[in-house]
């Protein structure tokens, strides 16, 4: 490792010094690339100047800059004059273009002048045409021939004037009507409007109404469903059981200690106990006087008092339970011995009797409470019914009352309905009429301005007629108008009438049906539950009292099984005491004696002290008796009151569910009346949202209509103002070209335009004179300063070349620098070499390193370890292990020899049960089967496979020889009669401790004498098995015939008939045989 150090070191300062020698290198080469670049830009600016060369002169520098300085003072002499000749150039072109405007504005004024004359002629041929034309359209009479003069044109024109003026109060008074007519219509459509928007609010404050109905319901369902959820984790039919059994709990507690007098006993047992004291202290001096006897005697002695204390607990306990048992077994006593059994006999009958009977107490109890829930559900929807039923009668009430016609109650609504639309049509019919007679008159008077002629008649108007026309038809519309206004209103308020008594027709089938179908049905189902809820009520009675005596049966025989268990100990110590003491008197002889015996005294002494010690004891046990129950009582009666609080609190919540139920039905009939009522203001909102969309609708119409009509008229009165004004224009333009002398003014304007035209001619001329002049002078110039630009480029390209070569020589230098050093790859691949030979020495150090400290690690680790507990004795423990080891596994190979030997063993068990089960079914179907086909029939058995204990049975029937398998070979009676005997066979080989064979419709498919077979098959065995003491044979059946042949007096009393009343109720009798 210390050598590696060295090596390392060694290492480092050569790569040291190379870095070093790296580092000038990399500075030299970045300046050679700095000067090389710089060179490669002077060298392309050269080479793209000596392409830019026209020609490469040859003369000197000096020489060049001479030529330069001449050819500047030429190029600026050249440019003066340039600027002279463009000066003057200018100043003719404006003027030129001063002549050209002023001939470009007297031809536009020659122009207009020569077209205001043209104007001026056609001017007056057409003002001529157009007076003739407005006298023949508005017959305003003859007019002159040949063209008009300027006083006979006025005067036309005044003419036409004043008709034009009879024209323009026709529109204003058409306008007035149209208005007046406008406003009768839009007056019927503020009215319906009114009464949509009165409905509306209606609808609005209803709809607000319910809003607050549903949120008052929200909040009491809320309350609702907290109280539920207070009740829905208790069910109150066991509270109230808890109630009653609790109450009668308690009473039974009370009744028993009352009965069993602990004070009256008390004061008993302490006389006893005085007269006890007293006889022991007599009987105690007598044994002082007297000497002691033989232990055997004192013995024989106790013994006796022993058993006629035992005698007497015994007699006392069968006493005081004897009516108790007499009442449980029906007036029977039993021997001491069959007392206990007895009991509980009755005990498990009667337990299994209550158990059957309150399961069908509890079937009962949902029965009821389901009846009791559809009855309020039914109850609620006739209440739902009946409040419906008046909410809609008074709803129809208000609505008839309200109407115009008088009303003579609910059942005279479709006498009103039928005349409120006849007073409709009524209404309806005048309105068309007026309305076909308001559209007559503007035809008429269309008509009449367009022919000039009656539109009856068709004879020809003048003007005056025609003028008297028109004004009585528009006074008639006018008049017309206001009464259209008023059949309007009746009408519409005659439809609006029938439209809500019509709305009133859903309404009212809905108050029939509900009057007459669906309520009578809810009664009529109501008292149908109501009746099946009395049964129901009247079967849980009935069931609850017998259950309640079952219990008290039952409670009287589990009282009795304490005292029959102690009556049975108390039997089996008397016996065994008097064993003993039949052998002690065989022992001592002992005869009946006069006088009695030391021992007799001190039996009868200890007799009395223990007679004293059971008086205490009982005394004692009275009294803790007595706490017991009063505690018993007082627990039970404080538990009774919590259970009664509990019930007060339900009934309490109950009390609050049933007022918020009340609340909620209360709101939801409100709620069905504001949505009843909202249903029929939407209904009545529907026809005059229609009314009121067709009178805007005919509103607009008629605007658009009476529009239509007045922008006729005003449009030809329009193109009549048109006309006119057309002509009054002319009549200006001809006085104003008059007015101005434009026909002077254009033989002025023409003379001046000649002069202004040779003006410009002669400046075309010099100008071009000019431009030559300046074209020579410029290209002059331009070969000048082609020259100098030659000249300076060459200048340019000989600095740029020395440039160059001078980079050329330091670039050279420092390339000569560098070769000298070394190239820069050779000192950086020696660079790399040293620093892979550095990490080599580093990896080697480094392993020899860490090879040394795991070495060192894994002694330590190995020394603490063999320092440690676990390896105390390793040789000793190891031995043991290795011989636990060999045990086990020849303790495995003993349970592998001994598992194959028990199951060999089973494998015989197995065969020579199946010899045992087919000899007997070979027997039974030989004494049963009547037919010739079959020998008899046996299980054949087949493995699996070799060593297993899993087989596959088949049913074999044998005839001669031959043996086939009876599946889908035997008849239904054949497979009947092979699954009984199977069946038997199975039960007398392997039922021997349990002799129970139930057989369910032996018969099914079997034949006559198969069936009698079968029958003598089964009363062998009867006989055979008459001996064995639990032998039971049930049998099931439908056949008669087969019962007959099984139930004979030998080996039944009676046999049960299951039968099935009107109700198909089960009901078993017991019948004697052959009755």
């Amino acid at each position: 490792m210390q050598e590696l150090d060295i090596k390392i070191q060694n290492v480092d300062r050569e790569i040291n010094q190379t870095e070093l020698m790296l580092k000038d290198l990399r500075k030299l080469q970045g300046q050679v690339a700095t000067k090389s670049g710089e060179r490669k830009s002077k060298f392309e600016e050269q080479q793209k100047r000596y392409a830019a060369l026209t020609e490469e002169n040859e003369d000197t520098d000096e020489e060049l800059n001479e030529w330069k300085s001449k050819f500047d003072e030429r190029i600026a002499i050249l440019d003066s004059k340039i600027d002279k000749l463009l000066r003057e150039k200018g100043d003719t072109e404006e003027e030129s273009r001063a002549q050209s405007d002023e001939i470009a504005k007297n031809m536009k004024e020659i122009a207009k002048l020569q077209a205001a004359t043209d104007a001026h002629i056609s001017l007056k041929n057409e003002r001529d045409s157009t007076v003739r034309s407005l006298f023949r359209k508005h017959n305003l009479g003859s007019l002159p021939s040949g063209p008009f003069s300027d006083e006979v044109a006025s005067d036309l024109t005044d003419r036409i004037q004043s008709k034009l003026k009879d024209f323009e109060n026709d529109l204003q008074e058409k306008k007035k009507s149209n208005d007046l007519e406008l406003k009768a219509a839009f007056d019927q459509y503020m009215h319906a409007n009114d009464r949509w928007k009165e409905i509306e609010a209606q609808k609005e404050a209803k709809a607000d109404m319910k809003t607050r109905i549903l949120e008052r319901i929200r909040e009491k369902e809320v309350e609702r469903d907290s109280f539920e959820g207070q009740v829905a984790a208790v069910d109150v039919t066991i509270i109230n059981e808890r109630d009653r059994n609790m109450e009668i709990e308690v009473e039974r507690r009370a009744n028993q200690f009352a009965a069993r007098e602990f004070e009256l006993t008390l004061r008993q047992k302490q006389r006893e106990k005085f007269n006890l004291d007293q006889e022991i202290d007599a009987l105690s001096k007598e044994r002082d006087t007297m000497s002691a006897d033989s232990h055997e005697r004192v013995v024989l002695s106790l013994k006796k008092a022993e058993l006629e204390s035992y005698k007497k607990k015994h007699r006392r306990i069968v006493d005081d339970c004897k009516e108790s048992v007499r009442g449980v077994l029906k007036g029977r006593i039993p021997p001491d011995k069959d007392l206990k059994k007895e009991v509980i006999q009755v005990q498990s009958s009667l337990q299994r009797e209550y158990d059957d009977l309150d399961h069908k107490a509890d079937e009962a109890r949902n029965d009821v409470t389901t009846m009791k829930l559809k009855i309020q559900e039914i109850s609620s929807n006739l209440s739902k019914f009946r409040k419906d039923l008046e909410s809609r009668q008074r709803f129809l009430e208000s609505k008839l009352q309200s109407s115009d016609q008088p009303s003579g109650g609910i059942d005279s609504y479709f006498t009103i309905l039928e005349t409120a639309k006849e007073k409709r049509d009524v209404q309806r019919s005048k309105y068309n009429i007026a309305d076909g007679m308001r559209q007559m008159f503007d035809p008429f008077e269309r008509v009449a301005r367009a022919h000039h002629i009656c539109p009856c008649c068709e004879r020809p108007f003048s003007s005056n007629e025609e003028d008297e026309f028109v004004k009585k038809q528009r006074v008639k519309a006018a008049s017309s108008a206001e009464h259209m206004k008023a059949l309007a209103v009746d009408s519409s308020k005659a439809d609006f009438h029938f439209q809500q008594l019509d709305k009133l027709r859903v309404v009212y089938e809905e108050y029939v049906k509900t009057g007459k179908e669906l309520i009578p049905l809810a009664e009529k189902n109501l008292n149908h539950l109501n009746e099946e809820l009395d049964q129901k009520n009247q079967a849980l009675d009935d069931l609850l009292g017998v259950l309640a005596q079952i219990k008290s049966e039952k409670d009287s025989v589990d009282a009795l099984i304490q005292p029959v268990e102690t009556v049975d100990r108390h039997l089996q110590d008397i016996q065994g005491l008097q064993r003993l003491v039949g052998e002690l008197e065989s022992k001592l002889d002992v005869q009946a004696q006069g006088a009695r015996s030391l021992e007799d005294i001190s039996s009868e002494l200890k007799m009395l002290e223990r007679t004293r010690s059971t008086l205490i004891d009982d005394i004692e046990k009275l009294r803790d008796d007595q706490i017991t129950m009063q505690q018993d009582l007082s627990s039970l009666q404080l538990r009774w009151g919590s259970v009664r609080e509990e019930k007060i609190q339900i009934q309490n919540i109950l009390s609050n569910i049933k007022r918020v139920e009340e609340e909620l039905d209360r709101l939801s009939e409100e709620k069905s009346q504001v949505e009843l009522d909202l249903k029929h203001l939407a209904e009545a909102l529907g026809p005059l949202s229609k009314e009121k969309k067709k009178l805007l609708d005919e509103y607009n119409n008629l605007e658009v209509k009476l529009n239509h009509e007045y922008e006729l008229q005003a449009d030809h009165y329009r193109k009549n103002q048109q006309e006119v004004d057309t002509l009054l224009n002319m009549y200006s333009g001809i006085k104003e070209y008059d007015t101005y002398n434009k026909g002077e003014k254009l033989k002025a304007l023409q003379e001046k335009q000649a002069l202004s035209e040779s003006k410009l001619r002669n400046c075309k001329t010099r100008m071009e004179e000019l431009l030559k002049e300046l074209d020579k002078s410029r290209d002059l110039s331009r070969n000048q300063a082609e020259l100098r630009r030659n000249i300076e480029e060459n200048l340019e390209y000989r600095k740029l070349k020395a440039q160059v070569d001078e980079l050329t020589r330091e670039i050279e230098s420092l390339e000569d620098k560098v070769l000298k050093m070394g190239g820069v790859s050779k000192i950086e691949a020696l660079l790399v070499k040293l620093s892979q030979e550095r990490e080599s020495l580093l990896t080697e150090l480094n392993r020899c390193r860490g090879t040394l400290s795991v070495y060192r690690s894994n002694i330590d680790k190995n020394k603490a370890d063999l320092k440690q507990a676990q390896y105390k004795d390793i040789d000793k423990r190891y031995f043991d292990q290795l011989i636990q080891l060999k045990t086990t596994e020849m303790a495995n190979k003993d349970l592998d020899r001994y598992y194959k030997a028990l199951d060999k063993a089973l494998m015989r068990f197995h065969s020579m049960k199946m010899e045992e089960i087919n000899k007997i079914i070979r027997e039974l179907w030989q004494q049963t089967y009547r037919g010739q086909d079959i020998d008899y029939i046996c299980i054949h058995s087949d493995s699996d496979g070799a060593g297993t204990r899993s087989y596959s049975y088949r049913v074999l029937m044998q005839t001669g020889d031959a043996e086939l398998e009876m599946r889908g070979r035997c008849s239904a009676g054949q497979k009947v009669l092979a699954s009984l005997i199977i069946r038997l066979a199975l039960a007398e080989t392997f039922c021997l401790n349990c002799g129970i064979l139930a057989l369910d419709e032996p018969t099914t498919n079997l034949d006559g004498p198969n069936s009698e077979s079968l029958a003598a098959a089964l009363l062998r065995i009867m006989e055979d098995r008459k001996g064995q003491e639990n032998f039971q044979l049930i049998v099931i059946t439908h056949d008669e015939r087969f019962a007959q042949l099984i139930g004979q007096r030998q080996h039944a009393e009676k046999y049960y008939r299951i039968t099935k009343d009107d109700y198909q109720h089960s009901i078993i009798e017991a019948q004697e045989i052959f009755d």
